[in-house]
């Protein structure tokens, strides 16, 4: 693998990746929690499900647009929230943004970006912005968050409800990886084995764009020390009433794996629920997030929609979770490491993979609409 134009699937983009990358930031971006069980699961639950094609259908035009919250998607696509996306190529969130506002798809920026809210909606204009937050402490700070969102043009809050605290990352810890990172003799010399990344790092730096008042630095030196400091593990849920009180936009709720939390969102006013176990990063041993996803939206048909982050590293990954009832899914993983790989273009060439897969697998499975898809597209192996 020499090239972004050589990369066939997702797996080429994270081979680019982990050679341009130091290897505490690969791990940052591919490691989970604990040993891993549920990281794995996540992609590997999508083999429990084969697809059923129907044959003699005319299928020469294929659609794939999807309603995301009301708003008209390309793809039953969006990048979900990922944090420090910056750090992996500098102006990291802006060219994920425009790579997605090209494709036709949403972009959700993290609370916890390099980019800010304003750095972000002038590098990316238009496009369908969301802004995910999680829930802290300081509710002045809050308050002037979402404001900020607001004025700048960010149409859905993402409300993260399933990071009270910093789940255990072996990898990360091994790594001794920090923000700035830490310069032991080994991450220096990981470093200079990487010049391309690390020349972008002196150029540029990193902080927390979004916090006007406790960027990195400072004594703040970890991810681990940032979010117990300024991340509030008391919230529940009359703080997300009271979070959803302040938006007077659409609000989702990310980070749901048990039926009973789903409609408990959707009763306090939640367009949508996001069925997600961050990743694999946060409670390992939990289920994977396709495994979750049947019960949920069993559980909100009808009330809100549904969609499906962890995992989805195909397109035919896109086909079985339509078919288990979400509405459209999120990626992260795939996306930085286009971005890792190439910047704008890696992320661009991601989208793209994913957009090419589905279409053929519309087109082969005689269900040339993406709306077409429903239980009878797949079996259980």
């Amino acid at each position: 693998m020499t090239s972004l134009d050589q990369a066939a699937d997702i797996s080429d983009l994270r081979r680019l990746a982990r050679k341009r990358l130091p290897r505490f930031l690969f791990d940052f971006i591919d490691g989970g929690a604990g040993a891993e069980v549920t990281l794995r699961a996540n992609e590997g639950d999508f083999g429990a499900w084969g697809l059923a094609p129907r044959v003699g259908v005319d299928v020469a035009e294929r659609h794939t647009r999807t309603d995301i919250v009301g708003y008209d998607s390309a793809l039953p696509l969006m990048l979900a929230p990922t944090g420090l996306a910056g750090l992996f190529r500098p102006g990291g969130e802006g060219a994920a943004a425009r790579a997605a506002r090209d494709a036709g798809i949403p972009f959700c920026l993290s609370t916890n970006s390099v980019a800010s809210i304003e750095e972000l909606a002038t590098q990316a204009p238009g496009g369908d912005r969301w802004f995910q937050y999680y829930f802290l402490k300081d509710e002045g700070l809050t308050d002037r968050m979402l404001e900020r969102a607001r004025e700048h043009g960010y149409r859905v809050l993402c409300l993260t409800l399933d990071l009270p605290v910093q789940g255990r990352r072996h990898r990360d810890v091994r790594n001794g990886f920090t923000v700035p990172p830490r310069l032991t003799p080994q991450t220096v010399l990981d470093a200079a084995l990487h010049p391309a990344w690390s020349l972008g790092y002196l150029r540029h730096g990193v902080s927390f764009g979004n916090f006007e008042t406790a960027q990195m630095g400072g004594g703040i030196s970890t991810i681990t020390q940032h979010i117990a400091a300024l991340c509030d593990s008391g919230a529940d849920w009359d703080t997300v009433r009271h979070v959803m009180a302040k938006w007077d936009g659409p609000v989702v709720v990310k980070g749901v794996l048990h039926p009973d939390d789903a409609r408990r969102a959707v009763d306090l006013g939640a367009a949508t629920v996001i069925v997600s176990n961050h990743g694999g990063r946060q409670l390992d041993a939990v289920p994977s997030a396709v495994a979750a996803l049947p019960a949920v939206a069993k559980a909100v048909a009808g009330r809100a929609q549904v969609l499906l982050d962890g995992g989805v590293r195909r397109g035919s990954d896109i086909v079985v979770a339509r078919a288990l009832g979400a509405d459209a899914c999120m990626i992260g993983r795939p996306f930085l490491w286009g971005l890792a790989a190439a910047g704008e273009a890696g992320v661009t060439r991601a989208i793209e993979m994913l957009a090419g897969e589905l279409d053929t697998a519309l087109a082969l499975l005689g269900r040339p609409d993406v709306g077409e898809i429903d239980a009878e597209a797949v079996f259980r192996r």
